[in-house]
């Protein structure tokens, strides 16, 4: 008989659990919520410094974290805004190589982000700026006849841990996180 009265509530039980887990749930980050972007391996730059050809050019922030520039080598580039890496070029180049250098800095590429579990075509793709999570889901050719369309988890760049989030509109992807959408309870 107790087998039986458990059987039946086992279904409200986990009804309940699952709206009490959701309830929990933070909103996923906002474009203004995640600040200035930060270089990291993989991101792609223009420098342009005016009047030096010869120094201009394309260059990648290394596995390292650096960007090797000509006549002054390694730059730490990786954790700094562009603004930030603009200044230090513009320091490294006035110690020994030009007087009052005028550098310009953009970022041609930015680096993949991530999406895996129950969409189509799980993998590696190229990060766009503004993207959020239902233009990545969309870029993986949307969601599996089994994923939770509700709750997205997204491991962000840097960091060792995965969140979880209601997945909402306005919830962005940032280059280089890992995005997985899970499969729904029964």
């Amino acid at each position: 008989m107790k087998r039986l009265i458990f059987l039946l509530a086992a279904p409200a039980l986990l009804a309940s659990g699952t709206a009490c887990q959701s309830a929990k749930l933070e909103k996923g980050p906002t474009a203004a919520q995640l600040g200035v972007y930060r270089l990291g391996s993989g991101d792609a730059l223009r420098l342009i410094v005016y009047g030096e050809d010869r120094l201009s050019g394309d260059f990648k922030v290394s596995d390292t974290g650096n960007i090797v520039l000509p006549l002054i080598g390694d730059v730490k580039a990786a954790g700094l805004t562009v603004d930030e890496l603009t200044q230090a070029v513009i320091a490294a180049y006035s110690r020994n190589v030009l007087k009052n250098p005028r550098v310009a800095i953009e970022i041609t590429s930015y680096r993949p982000f991530f999406i895996l579990g129950e969409v189509n075509k799980p993998g590696q793709y190229s990060f766009i700026p503004g993207m959020t999570v239902r233009q990545a889901i969309a870029t993986a050719n949307g969601y599996t006849p089994i994923a939770r369309q509700k709750i997205v988890n997204i491991t962000h760049w840097g960091e060792s841990e995965e969140r979880s989030y209601r997945l909402e509109a306005a919830t962005v992807v940032r280059p280089g996180d890992t995005i997985r959408i899970g499969e729904r309870p029964f």
